[in-house]
């Protein structure tokens, strides 16, 4: 069934409301209410369905600047579900306002169950981004205030305006009440029509072609940069879209590229927890190139699944293996993976839990299911009864180079009880630049964890920890001491590192900040019971 758009009112002092528009009479609708407000695009309202779409008009005829969309249409139809439809402005051809920078040629702004619902925010989001479309810029958000919506700044010129919507989702005859809009003063600027007019194209930013990706379209590998390109040909992703699609293919595409450098150098461009997604993909997929005992191929790969998508891993894997022996070994994990089901329900059954002891039964609860000793989410309730109440030492162990913002991080935390620092450690033996003594610095430092964690309490592991040995001598104090494990590792940028390095009070030699940089192996999300991962930021930009 199609539905037209509504009309959305005008707030009470939007000044681009003419003679024909409505305006909003009573603010209830709002106020009280926690809002998003996005850039108005000056579009032409378009919706999506899983078997057609139309502007606002239901019977809206052709017009060469909605053959692009009609394409996108096509590539997601099969993640749209019956029913459902996805409403977003067309932006192909320029109407009053010329854009040059846009991340795609179709932005999502709201998203319409069977029943009727739009979607809250953040599920609209979400929703989206797994089709390969993004959503307007996001100006404000919290609990509605005229006056700070009021005095907004919009930079006339480039953008029309903005749109208020309740962060809740809401039933179709609540639209007049919980959406409305400013515009800015005569608006429209042209003599004709654009639909009149020849077809001007908007500009795309350099994004655009991530968002490509995304939606399922061919890929040009060389717009999104230097790699292997014969890889990128040769991956089969099959139905994937959104961000697992675009992970695999820049994992293909950087295979070659050392992990540990990969996350801070993406994460500009496509935030932490994406690119920490790709340089995971890029470290584990040459795994499937190797044989693996069958007894623990089971295991292996749930373990897998916590820090990527296995589909995706298998496919990038097939790309670049470049023997038969290889491509063998990749079609056999296959096989099993196909076997393999998420535990799914585990973060509803721990939400009333504390949040350290709900990421400890959480992160059990997957080492017990990976281990094949529970099937289901009612046994991992069951099996996780000893950490429920909370009642365990807590241990965050900073992981990263020289620079990378870990010590400031870990300081600026609340609620530490003890902070054992390797390199307070050697400055008490008569200088924090003195490796000489590492092997009894080490020693009494695990000794001063140990007892720290044998009191109970939140401890910090202040130490670069750059490999798995390293962190495993930690590893096994907080296990005899039955601690949650927290990594926390800090992802900056090599460049970055190096400024921050020169600019340090106690800086590190540049060949020791470069030897650390090459011996550094960031954790894998599983190997702690949960990992932060620290971005440029110097704050957590995700949790795994």
């Amino acid at each position: 069934m199609r539905t037209h758009y509504p009309r959305t009112r005008h707030l009470p002092w939007s000044p681009g409301a003419t003679a024909d528009d409505v305006r909003v009479t009573d603010l209830g609708g709002l106020r009280g209410r926690e809002v998003v407000v996005t850039e108005k695009l000056d579009g032409e309202n378009t919706t999506l369905y899983s078997d057609g779409l139309h502007a606002r008009s239901l019977d809206s005829a052709h017009h060469p600047s909605r053959a692009w969309v009609k394409a996108l249409q096509g590539r997601i139809a099969h993640r749209i579900p019956e029913g459902w439809r996805v409403c977003g402005e067309n932006m192909y051809a320029r109407h009053s306002i010329a854009y040059d920078d846009l991340e795609s040629y179709f932005y999502g702004f709201s998203v319409w169950d069977e029943l009727g619902r739009c979607l809250d925010w953040d599920r609209t989001v979400r929703f989206l981004r797994g089709l390969g479309i993004p959503v307007p810029r996001v100006q404000w958000r919290g609990v509605f205030d005229e006056r700070a919506l009021r005095g907004m700044k919009l930079d006339l010129g480039r953008q029309e305006g903005y749109v208020v919507r309740t962060a809740d989702g809401f039933m179709a005859e609540e639209f007049g009440q919980r959406v409305a809009k400013w515009v800015r003063a005569g608006h429209v600027r042209t003599g004709t029509h654009w639909m009149h007019a020849a077809v001007v194209e908007n500009g795309l930013g350099p994004g655009a072609a991530l968002w490509d990706v995304r939606s399922g379209a061919a890929v040009d590998a060389r717009a999104l940069g230097d790699g292997d390109h014969e890889a990128v040909a040769h991956l089969d992703l099959g139905g994937h879209t959104g961000d697992a699609r675009l992970a695999g293919v820049l994992a293909a595409l950087l295979h070659r590229e050392r992990r540990a450098a990969l996350a801070p150098r993406l994460a500009p461009a496509l935030g932490l927890p994406l690119a920490r997604r790709v340089a995971d993909l890029v470290g584990l997929h040459t795994a499937l190139h190797r044989p693996y005992p069958d007894e623990d191929r089971r295991a292996g790969l749930v373990r897998m699944s916590y820090a990527v998508d296995l589909g995706v891993l298998h496919a990038v894997a097939a790309a670049t293996a470049d023997t038969a022996d290889a491509r063998g070994q990749v079609a056999w994990s296959a096989l099993h993976a196909e076997e393999i089901a998420p535990l799914k329900g585990l973060t509803e059954a721990f939400a009333d839990l504390e949040p350290g002891a709900g990421a400890r039964c959480r992160a059990e609860a997957r080492l017990a299911y990976a281990d094949g000793r529970i099937g289901s989410v009612e046994e991992a309730v069951a099996a996780t009864w000893r950490w429920r109440g909370g009642d365990f030492p807590r241990l965050i162990h900073l992981v990263g180079p020289s620079g990378s913002g870990k010590s400031t991080f870990a300081r600026s935390l609340d609620g530490i009880d003890a902070y054992v620092s390797l390199d307070d450690l050697r400055a008490a033996r008569g200088s924090r630049a003195d490796q000489k003594a590492n092997g009894d610095v080490l020693r009494a430092g695990l000794d001063r964890l140990d007892t720290a964690l044998a009191a109970g309490g939140t401890v910090v592991w202040d130490a670069t920890s750059l490999s798995p040995q390293q962190r495993s001598l930690v590893h096994a104090v907080a296990r005899r001491r039955d601690a949650l494990t927290t990594h926390a590792v800090a992802l900056v940028d090599e460049d970055e590192l190096v400024r921050r390095n020169a600019t340090r009070e106690h800086p590190v030699p540049p060949q020791a900040l470069t030897a650390q940089l090459h011996r550094f192996v960031p954790p894998y999300p599983g190997e702690a019971h949960r990992t932060w991962y620290i971005g440029a930021s110097g704050t957590v930009e995700e949790e795994a």
